[in-house]
């Protein structure tokens, strides 16, 4: 009799443990906080696991970025009423956030001069997905660096297909002029 990881059956753990780092590095894009997106990573995993553990495993993906994207619209529903009273200088980007960088892309085995040049374009990369509007930004991310197809991102986000599409192509539209500098 087969095991379930034998069957190729992801366990919950497992899956959760998974999609972890990527759900963070979102959640920080999304928030520009470190605390904050960790804080909305374990509310989405707490009410996925309470609402979704007995769903199958091919519906995970999807009913998780719902779950995170619903912290994350909340969040910004909550600081955008919050966010009236706040100076200027309190809304910047949390650049001293602590523990590693989840979109760093910096390979050991790169020479100095290539570390240099990854470390730039990665953080070009990150200011321009932080200038996105947050619809696009989510878009992209579950696209282009999840690998969700337009169904299921349009069910995560719960959009139509048609705004997965706009979106998505006009994310790549503007992530593309601002990296432009970058092209060989």
């Amino acid at each position: 009799m087969q095991t379930r990881a034998e069957a190729g059956e992801e366990t919950l753990e497992e899956f959760l443990r998974e999609v972890q780092s990527r759900a963070l590095a979102m959640a920080r894009f999304a928030t520009g906080n470190n605390d904050t997106a960790l804080d909305l990573v374990q509310d989405a995993m707490c009410a996925f696991v309470r609402r979704y553990r007995n769903k199958p495993a091919d519906q995970r993906r999807p009913l998780f970025f719902r779950s995170l994207n619903n912290r994350i619209l909340d969040h910004h529903r909550q600081n955008s009423r919050r966010g009236r009273w706040m100076l200027p200088w309190q809304r910047e980007f949390d650049e001293t956030a602590d523990g590693p960088d989840p979109v760093s892309t910096s390979r050991p085995e790169q020479a100095p001069d290539g570390a240099l040049d990854a470390d730039q374009f990665g953080d070009a990369l990150e200011r321009a997905l932080r200038q996105l509007p947050l619809r696009q930004r989510q878009v992209f991310l579950l696209r282009s660096w999840e690998g969700l197809n337009v169904a299921e991102t349009a069910h995560a986000l719960e959009i139509g297909t048609g705004s997965v599409k706009t979106h998505h192509y006009r994310a790549i539209r503007a992530l593309r002029n601002a990296l432009e500098a970058f092209d060989d």
